[in-house]
Formats: structure tokens, sequence, C-alpha cells
């Protein structure tokens, strides 16, 4: 009789556990997407809207906008159901691209099967995430010319302060009149780690192409692969952009159907950019895009408002390092391997003027800030005899001071005669 009386008790203490656990998964699934949402943001790039939100004890649900911060050519809308389990959330909803009204007309239609849907899982303990989208091939049409994507795959999983992401594209292909551009498979990887606010962050990605493919009714060129290389670092002092690029083989199968054009790795690197001044622009332009409506998120004069600080950004002189140029052409008989780098003079920044910049004359002013020098290394005697030197010069010296290019000391010649 003892044991009949516990059992009404031990099943509301199990109800009120799962009833407690199961809210404990809301509250946490919908902490996790706040501050996904807040962290998206805060790199500076993205503008996100929740335009509806809707947290259940058992289910929740939400419509999400993302667009680019700097104007709104197009924004993706997310809608979203979560279905909120002791352990972990299901989660799936629509992906439905929108372009504005002047990109729509330039663009025309686009024809796709369905909505492309995507597909999730929170877990509660660990908040670790995953999302799977899975896109069905679509065509955009207009005036003649057709882009048409095959299909693709990807897959976004992570915790807070770390985020992987994995794409894959099967082929893209943008056909104009008699002309062709196949791309693909397309695979892109990237890894982004930050701490609270992104002020602090490091992301790697790299891209890889298999095949790219670009046809005319007279002529062909086909590469194979193409690898690009990234790392953003943005620490307590500045901002690091590091790539490196692989070309593969580049073919003209109606030239040389055996023999490359060319192929090689480039790599450079651009550092002290102001990390304080980096993130006071990103600040100044999320501020920006708040006070922004939904048709023109950027005031008109943000340029001439952001100036001071995009000069600060310059103010450790940044430089450019290329660590490696090496390309061959079997085709031509001619290797370049070259390294340098180019300086930039920080001294009275409030002389230059970004606003100006599409005028010859400040661009004429920024170019006398550029200082740096190139080697290039056992370079052929066709090269020698372009720039008018001794046929047995083997190594070329290209110095720039104040932007004017010099080699091996003497004025650079004319290669290009307006």
């Amino acid at each position: 009789m003892r044991k009949e009386r516990l059992i009404v008790p031990t099943l509301a203490i199990i109800a009120v556990v799962w009833m407690a656990a199961q809210l404990l998964s809301s509250v946490l699934f919908e902490r996790s997407l706040r501050q996904a949402l807040e962290d998206l943001e805060a790199r500076g790039e993205w503008r996100v809207n929740r335009t509806e939100s809707r947290q259940g004890w058992l289910s929740s649900q939400g419509r999400l906008i993302l667009s680019p911060l700097l104007g709104r050519p197009w924004r993706l809308e997310l809608t979203y159901r979560a279905r909120h389990g002791i352990l972990s959330t299901d989660v799936e909803g629509t992906v439905l691209p929108r372009l504005d009204t002047v990109l729509q007309q330039a663009v025309g239609e686009v024809s796709a099967p369905s909505v492309p849907r995507w597909q999730g899982r929170y877990h509660t303990l660990s908040g670790h995430s995953e999302l799977r989208l899975a896109l069905a091939p679509f065509v955009i049409q207009q005036n003649g010319r057709e882009l048409a994507v095959r299909g693709g795959r990807l897959r976004l999983e992570g915790v807070f302060g770390d985020w992987r992401l994995r794409a894959l594209f099967d082929q893209l292909t943008l056909i104009d009149g008699m002309a062709q551009l196949a791309v693909g498979p397309t695979v892109l990887e990237s890894r982004y780690t930050y701490i609270d606010d992104a002020y602090h962050f490091a992301q790697r990605d790299h891209l890889h192409i298999e095949t790219l493919t670009l046809s005319y009714p007279s002529y062909d060129i086909q590469l194979s692969p193409l690898d690009l290389n990234s790392h953003m670092v943005l620490d307590e002092s500045e901002l690091r952009i590091k790539g490196d690029l692989e070309i593969g083989d580049v073919m003209v199968p109606s030239e040389a159907p055996d023999m490359p054009l060319l192929s090689g790795r480039i790599e450079m690197e651009l550092s002290r950019l102001n990390a304080d001044a980096v993130r006071e622009v990103i600040r100044r332009l999320r501020q920006e895009a708040a006070w922004g409506d939904a048709s023109l998120p950027m005031a008109e004069g943000l340029l001439a408002r952001l100036e001071p600080d995009l000069r600060k950004v310059l103010s450790d002189s940044p430089r450019l390092d290329v660590m490696t140029v090496a390309i061959e052409s079997p085709l031509l008989g001619i290797r370049l391997d070259a390294d340098g780098a180019l300086f930039f003079d920080a001294r009275q920044l409030d002389e230059l003027s970004v606003v100006d910049l599409d005028k010859e004359q400040e661009q004429a002013k920024w170019l006398e800030r550029i200082d740096g020098d190139f080697t290039w290394h056992e370079a052929p005697t066709v090269a020698a005899l372009w720039l008018g030197l001794p046929l047995g010069t083997r190594e070329l010296q290209f110095d720039v001071v104040r932007g004017v290019w010099r080699v091996n000391g003497r004025p650079m010649p004319e290669l290009w005669p307006e």
C-alpha cells in the first residue's frame, strides 16, 4: 500500500522535471540564437532583423531577414520552427532570396522547383549547433543571358566563438550569347573564431574550384584546378590579411592542346592596419545601418563621416608583402620568380581625402605615399629586352619611390603607350 502511495508523487516529480527540462531547453535555444545573431552583426558585414519571434514551451518559431550592411541589393528571408526536446532542439525552415526592385529588373526572373529548405539541431548541454541546407537547381534569365546552378549543399556547425562552414556547389554555368563560362564543382571551407562582440577574431577560408572553362566560338580556355586560401586576423594592435592563390594548368586547346599556357602560385599579406580604427569603422557602420530605413540603410554623406576613421586605419603605415610570385608558362617559355614589398607613408594623413579618391589629382597624392621594391629572379632575356636593359641582365630590381617605378636604377619605360 505504501508503494502505491509513492506512485503519484513519483510521477509528479518526473512530470515537473520533464517540464523544467523542456523550459530550460527552450530558454537556452533562444539565448543561443540571440547570441549567434549578435555575433553575426558584430562582424560589421551584415544587418540582421528579427521580424517575428514566438517562443513556446514545446516549440518556437520566427522569421529573420539578413542583408548586407552596405546597401540592400538583396536579402535572405529565413523562417524557422524549433521543436524543443530535453537534450536537443530540432529546427527546420525555409530560405528565400529576395532582390530589391532595381536589381530584380536588371537580373530578371529566377526559376526554381521549390523554396530551399534547411534543417538543424541544437544540443542543449554542449551548446553545439549544426545546420544543413540542400539547394535545388535553379536558373536566372535576363535579356538572353542565363545563369544555371545545378545545386549545392551547405553545412554550418559550431559553438559560441568557433564556427565551421562547408559548402559544395555542383556546377555554375553562365551563358551570354555565344560565350559560356562553366565553374565547378566548387568547395568552400571556412572557420571563424572570435571573442565577445568580435573584438578579436580570426577567419580561415579555402576555396577550391575543380574546373573553370571559358568557351568562345573561336577558342576555349580551361583551368584546372584553382585554390584560394585566406587568413584574416584582428588582434589588439592590427588587422592582417594573408592570401595564397594556386593556379593549376591553364590550357588553350585550340592553340596548344598538350602544353599549358601557364600555372603557378602567388602569396601575399597585407598588415599593419590599425585595429582600434578598424573596430571603430565597424561600430560606426553598424550605427549608420541602425539609423537607416528599409530602402536606404546608409544615409547620404556616409563616406565623409567615416573619413577620419578610415584615415586612422592607415595610421600605422600599412605594408603589402609579396612573399611569392612563381608563375611558369611552358607555352611562352617564360618563368616569373619574384618577391618584394610595398609600404604606405602615413605621415600627415589629414592631407589625404577618401571622398575625392575618384579624382585623378587626389589619386596622384595617394600614389606619392607608396614606396617599395620587387625583385625578379632569373629573368628571361626577353624581359630585359622589353625594359631596354642589357640582354645579359638576369635579375631585375624594381624600386618604387613616391609612386614612381624604376628598374635597375633606370626610369621605367612606357610599356603600354597611350
